[in-house]
């Protein structure tokens, strides 16, 4: 029978007071509960002052050290400030309220689950661990180089190994999750941040906060960009990505509430799944048929590094860049450094990354690391992409 949480603090204070100080991996072995379970309780018994908690490691809290300074009254700041002026009161509270915050961060570790940590990611990664290493945490990454189930693996492994919150890029091809598919990420145990994907209202990861590009406003902007320069038939190409949905709703809006002239509709899939070049090629031929004989004079092409190899192609197929077919390119890591500098739309990448971050240390803050009901509403946090004119 497992010991009541009493008796297993009581456990843990006897050896880390015995010992000094013990791996948080090693503990949770040698009294034979869960990483998870022991957490809570260091979580507990540190917000008491019983031990303090580090980088995967509890010590004993040592009294009575001597020159050690009186910690400072709580809210004394707030109050010195009431008595000058309210406004300053209230900028001492946020203060006062941030800097507590962030010091009940330290030593939290942050687990991160992405595709990959190159191209697109890159940014997303780099943007949460300048956050989290300011916050005192330490961030810790899982890659599931999109293979299936290796999501949830990722995520439990991350818990296993200490992860006090989870920043979860789950591997829905759609950007959202399918009939059935990713219940699991609304039953960590853990407060979790969705990055980088939604859910439908009535499925559960719905419920959870989540911080994304809005890719939809993104493809929306970069049409009327072109219909301001002048064209009325637009096509969106590219291979289908989690993001290429959300592309082609707000490329589909826009192209209605702008009472444009539709564009060739997309080549069907065929039976099977297709290799790279023959998605590369499929993308060739609507382009250059949509040039031709559709009628398009412009084109939003996802990726950068697609458009980049497509335009050559195109000339070499007689269709002229941007005389016959103006680019626009989406995601922007590489459209800078094409012969010609492409015009492109950018996410911002990093800053997702660095609100999803943000976001989930404060919800362990206000919670001291659990999943308390009145640490706030959960947000749904969208980021605007930009437009970048480059010709």
């Amino acid at each position: 029978m497992r010991p009541h949480v009493d008796q297993r603090q009581a456990q843990v204070l006897a050896l880390v007071r015995a010992r000094g100080s013990l791996r948080v991996a090693d503990l949770a072995r040698e009294l034979g509960v869960s990483p998870v379970t022991l957490r809570r309780d260091i979580e507990a018994m540190a917000a008491r002052g019983e031990i303090h908690r580090m980088h995967g490691v509890i010590s004993r809290v040592e009294t009575g050290r001597p020159g050690a300074p009186p910690a400072p009254a709580r809210g004394a700041a707030t109050a010195a400030a009431s008595a000058l002026d309210p406004a300053s009161a209230f900028a001492s509270a946020s203060m006062e309220g941030r800097v507590a915050a962030q010091a009940g961060a330290e030593g939290l570790v942050i687990g991160m689950v992405v595709p990959t940590t190159e191209y697109y990611y890159a940014d997303v990664v780099r943007g949460a661990r300048e956050v989290v290493e300011a916050w005192g945490a330490r961030l810790t990454v899982g890659l599931t180089r999109y293979l299936p189930g290796e999501d949830r693996t990722q995520a439990d492994r991350l818990l296993s190994t200490g992860a006090d919150g989870l920043l979860l890029t789950p591997n829905w091809d759609a950007g959202s999750p399918g009939p059935g598919e990713g219940t699991w990420t609304a039953e960590l145990p853990v407060p979790t941040v969705l990055v980088e994907r939604w859910a439908p209202p009535g499925h559960p990861a719905a419920a959870l906060d989540r911080v994304a590009s809005d890719h939809a406003h993104g493809a929306a902007a970069a049409v009327q960009h072109l219909v301001e320069r002048g064209h009325r038939r637009i096509a969106l190409a590219g291979r289908a990505t989690p993001t290429t949905p959300r592309l082609r709703a707000g490329y589909e809006a826009a192209v209605e509430a702008l009472g444009l002239e539709p564009a060739p509709p997309w080549p069907a899939a065929g039976p099977g799944p297709l290799s790279e070049a023959d998605l590369f090629a499929r993308t060739l031929e609507y382009l250059c048929e949509a040039v031709t004989a559709g009628g398009v004079s412009a084109a939003l092409i996802h990726s950068d590094t697609d458009a980049i190899m497509l335009i050559p192609r195109l000339q070499a197929r007689g269709v002229r860049v941007p005389e016959d077919l103006a680019v626009i390119t989406y995601d922007d890591e590489v459209a800078g450094l094409a012969d010609v500098p492409l015009s492109a739309v950018a996410p911002a990448k990093r800053e997702v990354g660095a609100r999803a971050a943000g976001l989930l240390l404060e919800r362990l803050t206000a919670a001291g690391g659990g999943q308390a009901e009145d640490d706030g509403p959960r947000q749904h946090v969208d980021l605007l992409p930009r437009l970048t004119i480059r010709s």
